[in-house]
């Protein structure tokens, strides 16, 4: 039987997830192997080394007689018996570092620290101070949770849980987590901002198939953790952001919460069993990224529901997707005119297939979702991972 082989998204309704967190630098762990873990336990930390301000002492100190042009200068080889302050020693923003006295006490110059830190440095040989600021604490959490399985000395851990797992398509904004709650009552209904109140607080909220820009205000100003949906004009999502947003790399936007487009951009219809997925989980708590890299090195936002079972083994769709996409497999259509369709393998012809751009490509025959069967290129279309 003809096979091909297709990236593809996953849509588990039970799985098994292993994350990795770690420490971007060198730092402690603080969990052990085996240990249970929340999704909000902190598992590593590290210290940011602080700001260094750099001064220039020797100027700063410069004694300046009033009503005179003339200054005397005192040479950075004196600086050390003017110095209050030794290496190492902690300082207060504001507090004298260095003194100088001018003739009979009258005139004076003195060395101020810029920031609260430490004295890291002084040279008498180029008059300069350097205050570093207190270090800047670093930690990391589960982010789901579960069962630390493995522990990356100095860095951080691997965590396992049963789960329900759906990535998106497309999405802004970081971690997050909430229970979910259904706004929609079928795939094809638009988020609108007269279902969005206070009840909203702290839950990841699922709508249809479109939100907009007043929805999206109206979420965050209730307190609305994340929102899943169809799809977002792009109009609406630049409002939102208040920019245009690049297509390379997301997850970073300080927006007020986090939002994953499961179709793609526009009005576009979730699909059923997403949809009922999501449904069927409402109440649970959902842990979300909407974390996107759309070049090499895909990353696709990501919606997982911890499950109570632990006895939950690795399906053997994974298996599928490895041995490649063939007849009676769930594809989405990435590319016009039926972008966003989903649709089911039927064949996978042999023959090379004349396509609009005059290419010769490789085809799928595809049975899109009403009945229609059409060919599209295997290259634009993903495989649904069930």
């Amino acid at each position: 039987m003809a096979m091909a082989y297709t990236p593809g998204l996953k849509r588990k309704a039970a799985t098994k997830i292993v994350k990795e967190r770690k420490l971007p630098i060198a730092g402690e762990v603080l969990v052990k192997q085996g240990s249970t873990v929340s999704y909000d336990t902190e598992i590593a930390r590290a210290n940011l080394s602080g700001k260094v301000s750099v001064i220039n002492a020797a100027i700063a100190m410069q004694l300046e007689t009033s009503g005179s042009e003339l200054s005397e200068q005192i040479s950075t080889t004196e600086l050390s018996k003017y110095m209050l302050k030794k290496v190492g020693d902690s300082v207060e923003k504001g507090e004298i570092l260095a003194q100088r006295r001018g003739m009979f006490g009258l005139y004076h110059r003195e060395l101020r620290s810029p920031a609260k830190g430490t004295l890291e440095y002084y040279s008498d040989v180029t008059g300069q101070v350097l205050i570093r600021e207190p270090p800047v604490p670093l930690t990391i959490d589960a982010f789901i949770p579960g069962t630390v399985t493995k522990v990356i000395s100095q860095e951080g851990v691997e965590i396992e849980t049963p789960a329900a797992f759906i990535q998106g398509i497309f999405g802004i904004g970081g971690e997050t987590h909430g229970e979910l709650m259904m706004l929609a009552s079928s795939p094809d209904d638009a988020l609108t901002a007269d279902k969005i109140d206070e009840r909203c607080s702290g839950h990841i909220i699922v709508g249809g198939s479109l939100v907009d820009v007043s929805v999206l205000k109206k979420a965050v100003a209730n307190g609305v953790k994340g929102v899943l949906v169809g799809g977002i004009r792009d109009g609406d999502l630049s409002s939102f952001m208040g920019y245009d947003i690049g297509v390379a790399i997301t997850g970073e936007e300080d927006v007020g919460l986090t939002l994953i487009l499961m179709e793609g951009f526009g009005k576009m219809r979730m699909a059923n069993k997403t949809f009922e997925l999501l449904k069927k989980f409402e109440g649970n708590l959902a842990c979300i990224n909407g974390a996107t890299q759309i070049r090499a090195g895909v990353l696709r936002p990501e919606i997982i529901i911890p499950l109570s079972d632990k006895s939950v083994a690795e399906d053997e769709d994974t298996k599928l997707l490895l041995e490649g996409i063939k007849p009676g497999l769930p594809v989405r259509v990435i590319s016009h005119p039926h972008f966003g369709a989903l649709a089911r393998v039927i064949s996978l012809p042999i023959d090379l297939q004349r396509v609009e751009t005059e290419s010769d490509v490789r085809v799928l025959e595809v049975e899109l979702e009403d009945g229609q069967r059409v060919l599209v290129p295997r290259a634009n279309v993903e495989l649904i991972e069930e």
